[in-house]
Order: structure tokens, then C-alpha cells, then sequence
């Protein structure tokens, strides 16, 4: 009889139930389809992480010790990192790549949510939300009407998605029926998939530069690491808002400050910051023309369980010899001898 798989596995303290039995139950349900066993990883330690995934045929993850090229050199046996959630910053994929090993994400769980948190960012910075809201708390009950006076109301202005996945084309039906104009780069969609969402396709300097609202919808990766930065937003127009619902890396936030200091965009709605939390004297946490969310855009009662099954699940496919739903470095495929079981998506590039 063959050994029984070894799957790593190392969750966010928020889905850490003190009983261990429930703990894991939603990956349980799916390791016990093929007789998998599961292991808790509880380390800070890299080192410690190590010693644990050293055997490991699998490791599941979504927060803890990121999955560095330190770490991948040592797997010997492990043939895919499942990652629960759209961004997999948190893993090396080139060196898992070189490697052999499988990355895989969840990119269609929480659509939805992240892009009714954007829609709710935009709003807020369009009708002065938190002004609004402290003025209210402090009993100046007149003082900030007079400034949503100076703002154009929605309908007719332009929002730009930096992104055209499917958080990106779940924004743009939102923002359509507002009256917006919509429009959007993405170097991994055609320009057919963003018209017949009603989306005009545009370069990165034209979006830059006719963004009303410009939500960013991108993955972080070397190479959009700071592609907001300090030529971009001189180039934005003064009455812009930046919201940001992806990763906080995609924006350079040193830039991003000194150009609400000195009025060149409008304001900031941020899910997503640099370092997370954001530290205490970071200025972004006070700005008036700043709204702040803690990286939040996802949840939902659905959200944890749907992406923690959903993960699990790309584990369970690829460990009984089938190549995944969402594999983001597909480049493995000549390197392995998975079955492929569906056809390959036409909608976009690698998800990374």
C-alpha cells in the first residue's frame, strides 16, 4: 500500500479555531479523498518551516512564512504550493518553476467582494465619506457640505482599471450603470474581451493620464512593483482618486504620499498598503483625503471557506496525477506528467 501524501498546511490566525478538530475540516474533506495527511504548520521559524515541509509532497498556504527560493531548495518531494488567494506574491513562483513544482491560486472565489469593495472605496472618496462621517461625529454638521460642491458628480467621469481580470471586468459592470466611462490596459487581454464589456482599451499612459477614478487591479510581480510612482501620479490629473484593492506594493508609497501633500491627485481609497499593518506615524492613516480599509476587500461569509476548499481542491488534483484549475506557471507542464483534464483558458495569461 502506498504511503499516505504529506500536505503542509499553515492558515491566517483568524481561521485558527481553538478546536483543532474543526480546524482544517474544510481541507480534510478534500485530503480524505485521497488519502492525504494533513500537518499543521504553527512556525514563525523558517527554519523550523523547513524541517516540516522538508518531506512534504504538498503545502497549502495563504499566510505565514512566505514560500522563499531558501525554502523551495530544500522540498524533496513536494510537487505543488496551493495558495489560497488571487495574489501568490507570498511564493517564489520562478524559483518553484525551476524547481518543477506547481503554483496554483484561487482566482475566482471572491470577485464579487473585492469588486464591491473597490465600487465602495470609489464612492467614498466621490461623496467625502470620511470628511463627511467626522464632521458629523464632532457636530459640525455644516462645515464639509460646501466641499462635495467642488467634486463632479459620478455620472460622465472616467474610471480607469489598471487590470483587466476578473476583478477588473466585475468593476467595470458596476461602474457602467453610474454613468462612467470605463477604460482599461492589460498587456494579457485583447482589446475584443474589454469592448464587448463596453470598455475602451487604452495604453498605460493614456489611462494614466484621462483617469477621473483609476482602481488597480493588477498582481503583484517584479514587474509591476511601484508602477504607480512619482512620474505617474505628476501625470494624473490633480482632481484624480487612486483606489487600490490589489497589493500595496503596486503603488510607491512615499510617492503616493508626497502627492496628496502637495495636491497633485485628489485622494486615496487603500485596502492594501506597502507593509501590512501599516505602522503607527505612517501619514496615510490620518489624511483626511485618505479612506483606509484593513486589507478586507475579500470577506464575505463565503470567502474563507469557498477559497480554503477551492485550494485544497488544486492540492487533491494535482496529488492524484491532473493538472489543476489555476495553475499560474503553466511553464512546469512540459516537466511533469499530469493529465490534462480541460481545455486552456483563452481569457487571459498566467494569473501572476
Amino acid at each position: 500500500m502506498a504511503e499516505a501524501k504529506k500536505v503542509v498546511v499553515q492558515l491566517p490566525g483568524v481561521a485558527k479555531t481553538p478546536n483543532i478538530a474543526k480546524r482544517y475540516e474544510l481541507e480534510q474533506e478534500e485530503m480524505d479523498r485521497i488519502g492525504a495527511t494533513l500537518v499543521e504548520s504553527a512556525t514563525t521559524d523558517v527554519d523550523e518551516f523547513i524541517e516540516l515541509v522538508r518531506d512534504a509532497d504538498a503545502i497549502l498556504t495563504s499566510w505565514g512564512v512566505p514560500i522563499t527560493e531558501r525554502i523551495i531548495k530544500k522540498l524533496k518531494q513536494c510537487v505543488i504550493i496551493g495558495v489560497g488567494s488571487i495574489g501568490v506574491d507570498m511564493i517564489d513562483v520562478e524559483a518553484a518553476t525551476r524547481a518543477g513544482i506547481m503554483v496554483t491560486n484561487t482566482p475566482d472565489v471572491f470577485i464579487e467582494e473585492v469588486a464591491d469593495h473597490a465600487m465602495m472605496l470609489l464612492l467614498a472618496q466621490n461623496k467625502v465619506l470620511k470628511g463627511m462621517m467626522i464632521a458629523c461625529e464632532e457636530g459640525k454638521w455644516s462645515d464639509m457640505r460646501p466641499i462635495p460642491s467642488a467634486i463632479p458628480r459620478l455620472w460622465g467621469q472616467t474610471l480607469g482599471l489598471l487590470g483587466f481580470g476578473n476583478v477588473g471586468v466585475a468593476v467595470a459592470r458596476r461602474a457602467l450603470p453610474f454613468g462612467m466611462h470605463v477604460i482599461a490596459t492589460d498587456p494579457y487581454v485583447s482589446e475584443l474581451k474589454m469592448s464587448a464589456e463596453h470598455v475602451e482599451p487604452v495604453s498605460f499612459a493614456e489611462l494614466i493620464q484621462r483617469s477621473d477614478y483609476l482602481s488597480i487591479h493588477a498582481p503583484d510581480n517584479p514587474g509591476t512593483h511601484h508602477l504607480i510612482g512619482t512620474e505617474e501620479l505628476k501625470a494624473m490629473k490633480s482632481t484624480a482618486f487612486i483606489v487600490n484593492t490589489a497589493r500595496g506594493p503596486l503603488i510607491d508609497e512615499k510617492a503616493l504620499i508626497k502627492a496628496l501633500n502637495d495636491g497633485e491627485i485628489a485622494g486615496a481609497g487603500l485596502d492594501v498598503t506597502e507593509k501590512e499593518p501599516p505602522d503607527k506615524d505612517n501619514p496615510l492613516r490620518t489624511m483626511a483625503n485618505v479612506v483606509m480599509t484593513p486589507h478586507s476587500a475579500s470577506a464575505s461569509t463565503r470567502m474563507r471557506q469557498a477559497t480554503r476548499t477551492r485550494a485544497a481542491r488544486e492540492v487533491a488534483l494535482v496529488l492524484t496525477g491532473r493538472w489543476p484549475m489555476s495553475c499560474v506557471n503553466p511553464d512546469v507542464q512540459p516537466r511533469t506528467t499530469l493529465q490534462r483534464w480541460q481545455p486552456f483558458s483563452m481569457d487571459r495569461g498566467p494569473n501572476r
